[in-house]
């Protein structure tokens, strides 16, 4: 066999290489999803009432810390008229915080909305574009399942960035706002030992800074795998899901064979890669929270042993103590927000590697054919068909072997004319259907399809959307785009005329319907569509004779429609009188074909 290396520009291997070991590029990525975005302006709208908001929290709990010390003062002195004018105050600034609240709490959950509607409909939009999905279903395991990716991970992504974007910047404001206060405050205290008296100038800052950096290194030692270890979870979940939607959607298939041992051991298997990634999750998160929650209970009580010299050296009031002590924990606080956020940090980290590595997959494939290992797929200026030197590869590994050709080498197909490819056995003409269509790259040679876009490809198992029965018939246009009387008339001309009544119904029709049925449901489509180039992939193999005889009428009948059927359906051949085009392996090791093997139209052109 011959091979060639791939070295094309875009290999997906490399580009998620890449991403997954850049975290800036992975930033790149979702900045420039987010850019694209059709409702980037409504989020820096919200963004900035969000900011707008947030300082105006701020300045209400700084007046909110300079209550305090009057207000334990009060207290102290037993003034009882000064008790009530404060309680009085607290109520006014209370009450402008609550309202303040509750406009952020709307604020962020319309951010985090208007955030993952951007980022879900850009990914679903990348992945859905051209046939990027199917050529990363082929050359990538991002492309097998990524439901996880597209729906969880995004989702996750989207919330996580919102909340962690404005508790940072919260916590910055109050950082800002409050290590001022502080400073001021601690500048203020002064020592006495033996004789000696001194001051330390912001001696509440530097030690609620030493507070907060131990308590975020020791948090950075414990939580460091988190990350990872999230990641594992969601590919893990990811792989789970498949296997119970693989098996759902095969039920009865697994009950006709006694499968349902098997498959319970396959899930099985699945659900203890979960379990075991949650089991060092959980480990991981356990760890975590001797760090968290230790630092978070000693918080209540630093800040007074802090300033409690001073107090007891009779250089602060009992209200300056406490006012000292609350403006500690709120520069604390800000400190260590990135302590409290290690684990979700680690999460976000995650769900962001998931889902920039499939979207610069999607975007790293080949919107065309062309380069090492890769046929040419053009369009034909003079609207005909052309195969010309078509070579199939199939692709092992990072290479690609030649499987078979085209016995002719140059075909040319004109409108109107009814062709059968067909061939060596063992040859997977699957492979040529799907090169013609755009989604197999691997090969050699050139294909020119007509240009005015009017091909329409029908696969030996269609796909049948879950939906009404007309929405079925239409699809992929818009059943509006058809007369209900010529969809009655299309589904009664393929011997589906009991469902006529109804068009209007919904049903898992692929459930529903047997293989022929299946099989008319697409030609009545056909029929409606009217396409001017057709081209099939054994769709009559397998049919009923009475099934397979009415849509051989259909086709032959189809005088304005070009026919390429790849196949060795007999009936088709006879009926349509079609010339043969023939596939052989390589290299010299084709297999002699015996008279079931090929089947060789009667008007074939030497």
């Amino acid at each position: 066999m011959m091979s060639q290396q791939s070295k094309t520009k875009n290999d997906p291997k490399r580009v998620i290489a890449e991403v997954e070991a850049s975290f800036s590029r992975q930033l790149r990525i979702a900045l420039d999803s987010f850019w694209k975005s059709s409702v980037r302006n409504r989020i820096i709208a919200f963004a900035a009432a969000l900011v707008a908001v947030i300082l105006a929290t701020v300045y209400g709990t700084v007046l909110m810390n300079q209550w305090n010390a009057p207000f334990f003062n009060a207290l102290e002195k037993r003034d009882f008229t000064a008790f009530i004018n404060e309680l009085q105050t607290f109520a006014m600034i209370a009450g402008g915080l609550l309202v303040l609240n509750v406009v952020q709490a709307w604020l962020n959950q319309m951010t985090s909305l208007y955030m993952r509607e951007g980022l879900s409909r850009d990914v679903v939009d990348q992945w859905l574009t051209g046939a990027r999905a199917y050529r990363l279903s082929i050359s990538s395991p991002l492309g097998v399942n990524p439901d996880q990716r597209l729906h969880e991970d995004a989702r996750k992504l989207a919330e996580m960035t919102t909340s962690l974007a404005i508790g940072l910047f919260n916590a910055t404001i109050m950082l800002v706002s409050f290590i001022g206060v502080l400073w001021g405050l601690s500048s203020e205290f002064t020592f006495h030992i033996g004789g000696t008296s001194f001051q330390i100038p912001g001696y509440m800052v530097w030690g609620a800074i030493l507070y907060a950096l131990a308590a975020s290194l020791l948090s950075q030692l414990v939580g460091r795998s988190l990350s990872k270890l999230n990641a594992n979870r969601y590919a893990r979940e990811a792989d789970l899901r498949f296997s119970l939607m693989r098996a759902n959607e095969n039920l009865e298939a697994i009950a006709l064979s006694r499968g349902e041992e098997t498959e319970r051991r396959h899930i099985h298997q699945a659900l203890d890669g979960v379990l075991g990634t949650l089991r060092q999750l959980a480990l991981s998160l356990t760890n975590l929270t001797w760090v968290t929650a230790g630092f978070g209970w000693l918080a209540i009580i630093v800040p007074i042993l802090i300033a409690s010299p001073a107090y007891f050296a009779g250089t602060i009031t009992f209200g300056g103590l406490m006012m000292a002590a609350a403006a500690f924990t709120q520069v604390y606080s800000a400190l260590r927000w990135y302590v409290d956020n290690f684990g979700a940090i680690a999460d976000w980290r995650a769900a962001l590697e998931r889902v920039t590595v499939l979207r610069a997959a999607l975007t790293s494939m080949e919107d065309s054919h062309g380069g090492p290992g890769r046929l040419t797929l053009d369009r034909s200026a003079d609207g005909r068909l052309r195969l010309e030197d078509l070579e199939i590869h199939t692709r092992n590994g990072d290479t690609y072997e030649s499987a078979f050709r085209l016995k002719e080498s140059a075909v040319v197909i004109e409108p109107g004319d009814r062709v059968m490819v067909n061939g060596d056995q063992g040859v997977n003409r699957r492979l040529l259907f799907n090169a013609m269509a755009g989604l197999w790259p691997f090969g050699g040679g050139r294909i020119a399809l007509p240009g005015d876009n009017a091909i329409v490809f029908m696969p030996q198992a269609g796909y049948l959307p879950e939906g009404r029965l007309r929405s079925l018939l239409a699809y992929p246009a818009s059943s509006a785009s058809f007369d209900e009387a010529a969809m009655k008339d299309a589904l009664t001309r393929v011997g589906l005329g009991d469902f006529a009544k109804r068009l209007d119904e919904r049903a898992r029709w692929d459930r529903l319907f047997d293989k022929d049925q299946q099989m008319s449901l697409a030609f009545a489509s056909i029929l409606l569509r009217k396409p001017r180039w057709l081209v099939l992939q054994d769709v009559l193999e397998g049919l009923e004779p009475e099934t397979e005889s009415r849509l051989t009428n259909m086709l032959k009948d189809m005088q304005g429609t070009t026919l390429i059927y790849l196949g060795r359906s007999m009936a088709f051949a006879t009926a349509t009188g079609a010339r043969a085009v023939h596939l052989e392996k390589l290299p010299s090791t084709t297999a002699a074909l015996s008279k079931s093997d090929e089947v060789i139209a009667p008007q074939e052109k030497k």
